[in-house]
């Protein structure tokens, strides 16, 4: 494990106490952002103890996050989402994570995500592989699994209301064995885990995704936004086993051309 991927997993530990002594409690205090969106103190706290950790060990590095904006500039910049699903997080709902990433020369180089109060972790950095662990367990190597038609995959997507066309998404569904709303970094972990094909995120911000994606493509899969592109400004997300990535394009698009 290099330095830099302890860093990452003593980062998140530190989030995961602030996170985990504000889930579910009473006076916890969210507001609405410009966007409509929610975010609670704890999604501050925990982004502003994350960028103390990295400003004192990684003092050279940039850090771009959701609540506190880009600081610093150079080949090296981490990326914080501290709460992902913060919605869930308000509603008392324990599927919501912190995601923590770091790229080095425009390359996300690793990835980690803590999900406490689902007890469970995914992390890899490039060359090394993915893994994941519980709190009763030890840590284990992940791979993406190998179902290779559509029609034996199972999906896991966000809100059908976020996509913009959401004929496509029914249309997809019926073509696959199953398929859920898992939503946010849980449908790309559980990609990464074999647990299910695909997951679909149609609006998405660079930090969401970021360490997401080398966590899935350490585990063999593969991950693009939604016209095929492997880029993280795409504004969607599609992870994949890889042996089906393209027909889910496919679907998406309606059968239109798409980028590779």
């Amino acid at each position: 494990m290099s330095a830099d991927l302890e860093l990452a997993l003593r980062a998140i530990d530190v989030a995961d106490r602030i996170t985990l002594a504000a889930f579910r409690r009473p006076s916890l205090a969210v507001e609405t952002k410009a966007d409509s969106s929610p975010v609670t103190e704890a999604d501050r706290a925990a982004e502003a103890a994350i960028r103390e950790l990295i400003g004192r060990e990684r003092p050279g590095d940039a850090v771009l996050g959701e609540e506190m904006g880009s600081t610093g500039s150079g080949t090296r910049r981490w990326f914080i989402d501290p709460i992902d699903g913060t919605v869930n997080f308000v509603r008392g709902i324990p599927v919501w994570a912190t995601l923590l990433g770091l790229e080095v020369d425009g390359y996300m180089q690793l990835g980690a995500v803590s999900a406490p109060a689902l007890g469970r972790r995914w992390w890899a950095e490039r060359g090394e592989g993915a893994f994941a662990a519980s709190q009763r367990e030890r840590a284990e190597r992940i791979h993406v699994s190998g179902v290779a038609d559509l029609s034996g995959a199972g999906i896991s997507s966000a809100s059908m209301a976020d996509f913009p066309e959401p004929e496509r998404l029914v249309e997809l569904a019926q073509k696959v064995k199953r398929d859920r709303g898992f939503g946010d970094f849980w449908s790309h972990m559980l990609v990464a885990e074999g647990a299910c094909e695909v997951g679909l995120d149609p609006v998405v911000s660079v930090w969401d995704i970021a360490p997401l994606q080398v966590i899935v493509e350490e585990a063999g899969g593969k991950f693009t936004d939604f016209a095929g592109a492997r880029r993280l400004d795409g504004g969607s997300a599609l992870s994949s086993n890889g042996l089906v990535h393209d027909g889910v394009i496919a679907a998406l698009s309606g059968g239109r051309p798409t980028s590779s």
